[in-house]
This record gives C-alpha cells, sequence and structure tokens, in this order.
C-alpha cells in the first residue's frame, strides 16, 4: 500500500500539491470566519465546586455567574469629589453593559475601601461563566475600564473573565523557525534540503491551526492552546519529514533514480513516522483518562496536530521530493554538505565502538547525570498558578497588583461558599461565617446573601494569602473537612466551598489522583506496540525505562527553575508551584515523542542485526547511519520548544523549558550513550522473545525492508 501510494505521490505530484493548496486555503478560509474562543475553564464534574456552581444556577441564577474585579487606585483618595465623580461615571457605564448583572460599589461597603483610601474595588457580576460569555461582550467591558483611566484616578480590571481575552502574543515561533533552518541548513548543507521540511512543516502547522482554531466551537481549548499548537506543529512537522527526506537522500547517494528513492523513503522512514505518529496520538488521547474536558481538548487537539504532520510528511513531502528530484542537493553550503549513510570512519560510528568497548562506566555516568536532573522532582509542589505570574502588561496581572497592594493578596482568590439549605440549617448560616471568621487564615467574610427560595445562600471569605499558595489550599481542605461541617452539625445544611480558587484546587487533586493512571495505560500501550514491531521484550522495557528517566529529568529541571527560582531571573520567571496539568501533559507529549527516535534508531539496528546476526556491529551500523539525522531532528525540536521559554506566558515557557529539556536529554545521553551501552551488554537478549508469545502476537514492521524500491519501477523518475 505504501509503495503504491509513494509511486503515485511521484507520478502524480501535480494533483497531490494542487489537493494540499485547495485544502490549506479552504480550512484558513473557514477559520477567518468561523473561528471559535478558548477559555480559561477548569470544570470537573463531580467536584464540590462544580456541584456548587451547578447548584447555582439552578436555585441562585444572579450568583452562579462570573465576577471580575475593578479595581481603582486614586493617590489623592478615592473619596475626593473628583475621584469618586469619575469611578462612579465608570460604575454607570459598567453596569449597561451586556452581559453585565450586576455591580457592587466600593462607595457602598467601606470593606471595598483600602485602609489608607487610595484604593478601591468594586465586584463586577456577569449573568455568565466566562465560557459561555462571548469575548466581544468581555472585550467591550475591558476597552470602557481602559478608556476610564486618567492621571486622577487609575481603573484596571481582573478576575477568570477577563483572562479569557488576554491571549499570549506570537513572536517566539519565528525564533525557532529560524534556528530550524540554520540546523536544517549544517545538517543537510543544502538549500533545497533545507526548504523542504520547512515548507512541509508552515503546511502542516497552517493546517492544524485552522483546524484547531474550527474545533473550538465545540472543545474548551486553554487561552494557550494556539501557541502550544504551533509548538507541536513546528516541532513534529520539521522533524517527521526531516526523517523522510533524509532516507531519499540515501537513496540517491546510493545510486537509485529518483521514483525508487521516494518508494525506500515512504516504506522505511515513512512507516517509522507512521508508527511513531500513531504512538504519540494515543499518548494525547491518553489525556482523555483523566475526565477533565481541558485536559481532553489539549489531548484532541496534540493529537489533530500530530496526525496532519503525519500526513503531510507521507503525502506532500514526497510529492515535494519528485519535485526536486535529483536538484535537492544543488545550492550546496561549503563544509557542510555530506551523504547519507553508513560511514564507518565517522565520529559517531567511532562514538559508538567507544562505549561499546567500555558500556558499564558509561552506562553508570549517564545515569548518574539523569539521576542528578531528576532530584529536584522529589520537592514538586503543584497547583495552578495565579495572575501574580503573567506579564505585566496584562490587565490581570495589574489589577492583582493593586488588590495585592490595597487589601492584601487573599483578595485576588476569594472562596465563595454555598450553603444549602433545602433540609433546613438556616440558622447555621451565622455559625459557619463566625467560624471562618476566626480562622487565623481569614482576612474577612462577607455578609450571607439568600435567594429569594432562602433554601441558598452565599457567603465569601477571603484568604490571608495567595490564590496559589499551599496556606490558601491547605484552608481549603479545613474548610471542607473540618471547620464547615463542625458548623453545619446535625442541621441538614451543607455548605460547599467554591470559586475559582476551590475549583483549580480540585482540578489539582483530581489530576494528581489520576496521574498513576495515565502513566500506566501510555506505558502498557507503548511497551506492547515497541515489543509487537521489535519482537523483543527487553527492547521495549528498556525503552520504557529510558523515556521515564528523560521526563524524570525533565521534571527536575522544571521544578528547580519555576518552582526553586534556579536561574529563573534568566528567563522572566518568579518562584511559584508547577501548574497541575503540566507533568500529565509533558508526560503524554515526550513519552510519545521520544518514541521517534527510539523507533527510528531501532529499527535500524534490526534491520543491521537481521543482516549480520552480529549484535555489536548492528548497534554501532545503526547507530552510525542514524545518529546525525536524530541529533539534527533533536536539536531542531531544542530550538523550537527552548525558543517558546524567551515567551511571556508562564505556562508555554514551562512546556518550552520541559519539553526542550527531555529532548535534549533523550538525544544525546539516552540514545546516543545508554542506547549502546545497554545494548551491548545485553548481546544478543536484546532480541529475546519467548516462542509462545512469538506466536500469539501481530507481526508488525515500523520501517519495512524498502524491497520494492531495490526492484526498481518501470518508470524510473529524475
Amino acid at each position: 500500500m505504501l509503495e503504491r501510494w509513494a509511486r503515485f505521490a511521484h507520478r502524480r505530484r501535480g494533483r497531490v500539491m494542487l489537493a494540499w493548496v485547495l485544502i490549506f486555503g479552504t480550512l484558513i478560509g473557514l477559520m477567518t470566519q468561523f473561528r471559535g474562543d478558548s477559555s480559561t475553564s477548569f470544570r470537573l464534574p463531580g467536584s464540590e465546586a462544580q456541584e456548587a456552581q451547578d447548584l447555582l444556577a439552578s436555585r441562585f441564577p444572579a450568583q452562579a455567574g462570573d465576577t471580575s474585579s475593578l479595581v481603582f487606585e486614586a493617590p489623592g483618595g478615592i473619596a475626593a469629589p473628583d475621584a469618586k465623580a469619575e469611578i462612579q461615571a465608570l460604575l454607570a457605564s459598567v453596569i449597561n453593559l451586556p452581559g453585565i448583572g450586576s455591580v457592587e460599589s466600593p462607595f457602598e461597603q467601606q470593606r471595598f475601601v483600602s485602609k489608607d483610601g487610595t484604593i478601591a474595588r468594586a465586584v463586577v457580576h456577569w449573568k455568565k461563566r466566562a465560557q459561555d460569555t462571548p469575548s466581544a461582550q468581555i472585550r467591550a467591558y475591558v476597552a470602557v475600564v481602559d478608556a476610564a483611566s486618567s492621571p486622577l484616578v487609575r481603573a484596571e480590571t481582573g478576575g477568570n473573565i477577563v483572562r479569557t481575552v488576554e491571549r499570549p502574543q506570537f513572536g517566539t515561533e519565528f525564533i525557532g523557525f529560524a534556528a530550524a533552518a540554520v540546523i536544517l541548513l549544517i545538517a543537510f548543507g543544502s538549500l533545497i534540503a533545507m526548504g523542504l521540511p520547512l515548507g512541509a512543516a508552515l503546511f502542516g502547522v497552517g493546517t492544524g491551526f485552522a483546524s484547531v482554531s474550527l474545533a473550538a466551537n465545540f472543545l474548551e481549548f486553554p487561552s494557550f492552546s494556539s501557541q502550544f499548537a504551533a509548538m507541536i506543529g513546528i516541532g513534529v512537522g520539521i522533524d517527521y519529514s526531516l526523517l523522510v527526506i533524509t532516507r531519499f537522500r540515501e537513496g540517491l547517494h546510493t545510486g537509485k533514480n529518483v521514483e525508487d528513492s521516494i518508494v525506500l523513503a515512504v516504506t522505511t522512514s515513512g512507516r517509522a513516522v507512521a508508527f511513531a505518529g500513531v504512538v504519540v496520538a494515543v499518548a494525547f488521547l491518553g489525556l482523555y483518562t483523566m475526565g477533565l474536558p481541558f485536559v481532553a481538548a489539549l489531548g484532541t487537539e496534540g493529537a489533530m496536530i500530530v496526525v496532519v504532520a503525519v500526513l503531510v510528511a507521507l503525502t506532500l513531502t514526497p510529492s515535494a521530493m519528485s519535485l526536486a528530484g535529483t536538484r535537492i542537493d544543488r545550492w550546496r553550503v561549503p563544509l557542510f554538505h555530506s551523504k547519507e549513510g553508513i560511514d564507518p570512519s565517522s565520529n559517531w560510528y567511532r562514538m559508538s565502538a567507544a562505549i561499546q568497548r567500555h558500556p558499564v562506566p558509561y552506562l553508570v555516568v549517564a545515569a548518574l547525570v539523569l539521576i542528578g536532573l531528576a532530584t529536584p522532582a522529589l520537592t514538586m509542589r503543584l497547583s495552578f498558578t495565579d495572575a501574580g505570574n503573567s506579564p505585566e502588561h496584562y490587565h490581570t496581572r495589574r489589577a492583582y497588583d493593586l488588590l495585592a497592594k490595597g487589601f492584601g493578596p487573599g483578595f485576588n482568590g476569594p472562596l465563595l461558599v454555598v450553603a444549602d439549605l433545602a433540609r433546613g440549617g438556616a440558622d447555621q448560616v451565622e455559625a459557619a461565617r463566625a467560624a471562618m471568621a476566626a480562622s487565623p487564615n481569614v482576612v474577612e467574610v462577607s455578609p450571607a446573601s439568600f435567594n429569594p427560595g432562602h433554601d441558598t445562600a452565599v457567603i465569601t471569605a477571603i484568604p490571608s494569602t495567595s490564590p496559589q499558595s499551599g496556606p490558601t489550599t491547605d484552608l481549603v481542605h479545613q474548610m471542607r473537612d473540618n471547620l464547615l461541617p463542625a458548623a453545619a452539625g446535625n442541621s441538614g445544611a451543607r455548605f460547599l466551598v467554591a470559586g475559582q480558587t476551590a475549583a483549580t484546587i480540585d482540578v489539582g487533586d483530581h489530576i494528581s489522583e489520576r496521574m498513576p493512571i495515565l502513566i500506566g495505560s501510555v506505558i502498557g500501550i507503548s511497551f506492547l506496540l515497541l515489543m509487537v514491531v521489535f519482537r523483543s521484550v527487553l527492547v521495549a522495557a528498556k525503552a520504557a525505562v529510558m523515556n521515564l528517566l528523560s521526563i524524570g529529568a525533565s521534571y527536575g529541571v522544571l521544578v528547580a527553575v519555576f518552582q526553586h527560582g534556579w536561574f529563573g531571573g534568566l528567563i522572566g520567571v518568579q518562584a511559584g508551584p508547577i501548574d497541575p496539568f503540566l507533568p500529565m501533559m509533558l508526560f503524554a507529549i515526550l513519552f510519545g515523542l521520544s518514541m521517534d527516535y527510539e523507533v527510528f534508531l531501532i529499527s535500524r539496528i534490526r534491520e543491521e542485526y537481521l543482516k549480520t546476526h552480529d549484535n555489536a556491529t548492528a548497534v554501532s551500523h545503526g547507530l552510525a547511519a542514524t545518529a546525525r539525522v536524530i541529533t539534527a531532528a533533536a536539536a531542531i525540536m531544542v530550538t523550537v520548544f527552548g525558543a517558546f521559554v524567551s515567551g511571556e506566558d508562564r505556562v508555554i515557557k514551562e512546556f518550552g523549558l520541559g519539553m526542550a529539556t527531555a529532548i535534549f536529554v533523550d538525544a544525546t545521553i539516552v540514545r546516543l550513550v545508554l542506547v549502546p551501552a545497554t545494548m551491548e551488554l545485553l548481546g544478543d537478549a536484546n532480541w529475546w522473545l519467548p516462542r509462545w508469545l512469538d506466536r500469539i502476537i501481530p507481526h508488525l514492521n515500523a520501517e519495512g525492508s524498502g524491497k520494492a524500491a531495490v526492484e526498481g519501477s518501470p518508470a524510473g523518475g529524475k
């Protein structure tokens, strides 16, 4: 099937390329007209925060929508006549905007004014939750607030609903793309060969990005999903086409014509790309096991981007190779041009031989390095970072800073306590208020608000610490486990802790509980796939262990930089917790991407082993044939992912550094040192598979043999 497709892509290259242009143009056109919005909602069905939100929606709709903070700073005092007039004028404008339900004014409640009288806050109640509010309404609200600021009164607005329209700016993607171009130029030594994977990646990223934008009408993608899509799309898009083009050039360099070289590339490296892409997509879709809508949406997004990259590498890239033909090596760059294939005199071959001569020392040193990098991960603290970590030009960051300055950090993460009084217990509401007010970690408790039916009440409690801090998480658990149940007693009342801060805590706890399921399922499926493909138990087990070491090193570096703050100033971050969905997402992504190099390297080693039946020779030949392209592919991934570290969004920085670290470690310490060292020590046992197991598992081949290309084609080709 792949052989027939390869010949079709060569002989009908014009049709294939035109089809891609039409698909690309159509999707871009649809995206401009029907693009969906992102969301910062962290809904978790079945959680206490979600139960409270559903209760409000049914019994107390006026309190069911999101809130945003409207913060004012007047150096001359909020109560000064001119300042007061400006603030009241803004509040009057806001209340008349679409989507706004009500506004609590600072002039009606003294607790909304700071002690020195220079900072005040108003609470804006929206009719709907953030994910259900049109972005046009939110932007209109933000524009009104921006226009109201003057030398007399500074106005800022923040909150979850405002964060939905504060998307990270693009720019770092181009840095990574430019760096990838330089690496490809060094790897291929030809401008034409460099341009093919870049062009393929652009088509893949554009098509994938447009598809994700359209899917946002049905799925809840987080605000950073655009940069996430670009990061994954550029990385895998270039890498997958790079692997196919490398094998195509190898065919040309060994004397094959253009068509046979395309067949060789598609039936060998193309097959490996398809298999690796399936593994990555499965890892992404494994995120559905977490039971979180926004995580499932990210998993779907990642799988979509990877599938598009695979399709481009197997369809558009072969047609582009056919168009380039033997001219692919033209416009050579002095010093950098080289031929593909096994070269026993290469540095890679000599390095592999050196490691195989002394495998134990190399194995021990490499393992110690990985363990050292992973050690900080033992102190990892998971929690959603708050707006205090956002760029300073964000409205939410400026509002956060003003609230913290005037009232304390806890005012940025109020806790909403919802009292379910359907079974009685209305008299216990005041007892609950008193219990919360007596807690040393609570600085303010609002009066209770009752719905018309008097069967539901809402109380706002302000912690003394910021939303992302450990004491705030402890306070939420204390309120739920001890303080509020004790206040309710046997009255029949139920007190539920809700609000954005409590919701993110619920999500973090849920992720921590479900992580073992994700890790177990992804490792298990990957182990089975690798065992089937390579007909080996030990190769599959070794791959799983080594991938875990790479990911562990990535986690350790993340904790060191983002949590402990080591060298954080160099990339513009301050110490804080690790976002709880990050380890989960990184595991799914990196376990899949690491399989790309594993499949490409081990399949070539196995190909050599089947020829020679000499394990040592197979390892050295396989490494010599693939090390340069793996290094180039990894260097591209590292630079693309690393470029995102210079961006402005903390989550994207975390993704960029974590993925760049893992890919670098995987392609250097793991693939170039640990793999040859362990395979040398294991010898022929590498390829051990019990006979009974060999009989019952299916036969797959990740890279094929390229036999069809050897036989030649009737038409030949140039």
